[in-house]
């Protein structure tokens, strides 16, 4: 069965396999263009007759172009959409409910989409989940401020509200496609993690999910006095007053180009603070309304204890950064030094990571306490505090490298994704793990796949959690077997704890 009955109407999918259907470009929500531009997600309209749902839908207007996946273009419309692989055995019907999986791309807030290849759910969907990936806002169309805010109908966060409209589709509607409504993990990497931590403190969110697994979780929120000034940046690069009719009489291409143009100015002036190093723009508003709270202090007080939660970073996030040209070049000490200083990091702390790493060069300190920073020390914290607060917490290091022609490949950001998913064959990939896949990889892609479903059938990945009393509390996967099980977060040669006991988070200071 292909066909599948949906509250706004028939959805037609596809045999991605065998044994498992995909059902692609669905609507969770109307088109937020034209009058409900900025403005909280409205319900999908129905559809007479059956809707072909064999390929992906439109993303969310940006400017980049990943490999493998489609390109943005102006005019499309129909954005809010959703993609499901759900398992189908011999016979053609539907199994028993089973645990359903939502992904949340990543991308800085500001690019990225469901339709890349490293997040095909096909592999998730055979070990037994049922997998949703979403598309959301992003950029100015998601997170920019738009002066009045929710008084005046233009909510901060609305990519959040996005993603709690895909959530509320799923209880919805999940069931039709052998969904259990009542056991939902929602995951995602970078921002999407970020994201999973803000949809656990956010009210409306509650209840819409019970498990939650965040892949290298990136740390800043912003605050309204920031959101408001990097709007006022936006308009001027786009030539409209900051008002929300200037912002509105102005097309989304006008902003993305904008918003390019902004990040540009940042890359080329060393004196313009911390968003000279990687400049982003955009990132969940601590509006004490769609977010009460900054994630981290809201999962400290308690309010997601009720959620298990599993975190994952890579042993050295920003090597990947600096790879792909997206960061600026530190190498010599002063500007290592003025680093620290844009941050306000403690005083100590880079001196810590050169004790730790006394033979590298200043270009590789700068990465690893810029990785830190964002991702692997911010979410040691999110387990550590949700373990704190009473929340089952179970936490894991991704520490595989791999030699090649063109040098070593990295544990880095993004690296953990496609051996979650199962996705190591994609050549879209073969950048981010090193070309193709050895038979250790696929082993190690296999353990990580069913450690995620584990965790999101029943919560248990397979490892002790962190109120366990345990020396195998912290998850290390690396190549074959697990030799490296067992080691604490401090291990490694970049993964530097010590130094961050007087650093407090957020510590961006844009």
């Amino acid at each position: 069965m292909d066909i599948f009955r949906t509250n706004n109407g028939l959805a037609r999918g596809f045999r991605a396999s065998a044994d498992v259907v995909a059902v692609l470009g669905i609507p969770y929500a109307a088109p937020p263009f034209g009058a409900d531009r900025f403005r909280a997600p409205l319900p999908a309209p129905a559809w007479s007759g059956v809707r072909d749902c064999t390929k992906f839908g439109p993303i969310a207007p940006q400017s980049a172009e990943l490999p493998g996946s489609p390109v943005w273009s102006p005019g499309d419309g129909d954005i809010l959409t959703l993609n499901i692989w759900t398992p189908v055995p011999d016979g053609g019907r539907l199994p028993g409910r089973l645990p359903v999986l939502v992904w949340i791309h990543g991308g800085a807030y500001t690019f990225g989409s469901s339709a890349q290849p490293d997040f095909d759910g096909l592999a998730l969907a055979r070990a037994g989940l049922v997998v949703v990936t979403i598309n959301y806002r992003i950029g100015f169309e998601g997170f920019g401020h738009v002066p009045g805010g929710a008084a005046a109908g233009h909510p901060d966060n609305r990519g959040l509200l996005d993603q709690v409209e895909a959530l509320r589709w799923v209880r919805d509607d999940i069931a039709a496609f052998g969904g259990d409504p009542g056991n939902v993990t929602i995951a995602g990497q970078s921002s999407g993690a970020a994201s999973v931590a803000c949809l656990m403190v956010m009210d409306r969110a509650r209840g819409l999910f019970h498990r939650a697994i965040a892949h290298s979780p990136a740390s800043p929120c912003y605050t309204r006095e920031i959101a408001e000034a990097t709007t006022r940046e936006i308009a001027a690069a786009a030539g409209c007053p900051a008002t929300p009719e200037g912002l509105t009489a102005v097309n989304p291409q006008a902003l993305v180009t904008a918003t390019d143009q902004v990040v540009d100015d940042y890359r080329r002036d060393p004196a313009s603070g911390s968003r000279h190093y990687d400049p982003s723009l955009y990132a969940p508003v601590l509006d004490g309304d769609v977010l009460p709270a900054d994630p981290l202090a809201g999962i400290a007080a308690g309010a997601a204890r009720g959620v298990d939660l599993l975190v994952c970073h890579t042993t050295e996030e920003y090597w990947l950064l600096d790879a792909v040209g997206s960061c600026a070049k530190i190498t010599t000490d002063e500007q290592l030094a003025l680093f620290a200083e844009d941050f306000g990091l403690p005083d100590g702390l880079v001196a810590g990571y050169r004790a730790a790493m006394p033979d590298a060069p200043v270009l590789d300190v700068y990465l690893a306490v810029f990785g830190d920073l964002l991702f692997g020390e911010y979410g040691n914290r999110l387990a550590e505090a949700h373990a704190r607060a009473g929340g089952r917490t179970f936490l894991s290091r991704f520490d595989r490298r791999r030699g090649g022609p063109d040098g070593t490949v990295r544990a880095w950001h993004c690296a953990d994704v496609p051996f979650a998913f199962g996705t190591l064959d994609d050549d879209a990939v073969g950048f981010l793990i090193g070309g193709t896949p050895t038979p250790a990889d696929h082993e190690l892609s296999r353990r990580m796949v069913r450690a995620w479903a584990d965790f999101a059938t029943d919560g248990n990945p397979g490892w002790p959690s962190l109120d366990e009393d345990s020396p195998s509390r912290v998850k290390v996967w690396a190549d074959g077997g697990d030799p490296t099980d067992g080691k604490s977060a401090a291990d490694g040669p970049v993964s530097v704890r010590a130094p961050w006991a007087g650093a407090h988070f957020p510590v961006l200071r844009p």
